[in-house]
């Protein structure tokens, strides 16, 4: 934890069973502000059921709190205010404009009835901003490329402006440029006090931006670490099944795959 964070989302004792099978299991997990934190493992680990759960979106065993509140005793508006949850996919079934979808992260936060106020409008456009989606503004985003629609999607959730942003593979799709914009992005808005935990499958760019790694593995978080720590070596040949090389860098050091075992 770095000297400043605080906790924001502490979750105890997680465990989801789904169709008669045990998906997570006995998750501890703490997302703190000003931390952001990588979850990263092999498909089908349980890494999405994971993040479900902590956004309350899935029934769950044991405890998960927001700034010692139960997350379950907050209101549907509350929570939504405090937590903002980007899926995977980035699927838009309705032809609406990009600026439109952004502004739909303002709901938690909109009187239905009124105009959006200045600090809607202003939350809207630094989204949109941070994201480099300004010029798709009038464009409908079911026209959009896929890399596209990742980012007007990550701009709905950052247009919440909430203390916690759970983000499921927010890179997928976009090209080594953007990708790099979005993990920076991520890195700046946890920089300004959010908790940040981002689904990520790039080892090299979990090291690269990590505050924390939590690995998953079959269900289970096997290290919940710095990312020299948990991503060393031994553990990633064991889980991931490939042998890596790290690389020190001006930028700080990166891991590269360098063979299936």
């Amino acid at each position: 934890m770095k000297d400043n964070a605080a906790p924001r989302l502490a979750a105890h004792d997680i465990g989801v069973v789904r169709g008669g099978r045990r998906i997570v299991e006995r998750a501890n997990l703490t997302l703190n502000a000003g931390e952001l934190t990588i979850l990263a493992g092999p498909n089908g680990g349980g890494k999405t059921t994971l993040a479900r759960a902590l956004a309350g979106l899935l029934d769950a065993e044991g405890t998960i709190t927001f700034d010692g509140t139960p997350l379950s005793a907050l209101a549907p508006r509350a929570r939504a205010r405090a937590l903002a949850y980007l899926p995977q996919g980035h699927q838009f079934h309705w032809p609406m404009s990009v600026e439109h979808i952004v502004a739909l992260g303002r709901e938690p936060h909109a009187d239905p009835f009124a105009d959006p106020t200045s600090a809607d409008r202003a939350a809207i456009a630094e989204a949109m901003a941070a994201t480099t989606i300004e010029d798709l503004a009038e464009r409908t985003v079911t026209t959009l490329s896929g890399g596209e629609r990742a980012r007007v999607a990550l701009a709905r959730a950052l247009a919440t402006q909430a203390d916690v942003l759970i983000a499921d593979e927010p890179i997928a799709s976009l090209d080594e440029r953007h990708q790099l914009v979005i993990m920076e992005l991520l890195q700046s808005v946890a920089r300004r006090g959010a908790a940040v935990l981002a689904i990520i499958h790039d080892l090299a760019l979990a090291t690269r931006f990590a505050d924390r790694v939590v690995l998953m593995h079959q269900g289970k978080i096997i290290a919940n670490d710095t990312p020299a720590l948990a991503l060393t070596p031994e553990r990633i040949a064991t889980i991931f099944g490939v042998s890596v090389h790290r690389v020190e860098t001006p930028d700080g050091p990166l891991l590269i795959p360098s063979r299936a075992l």
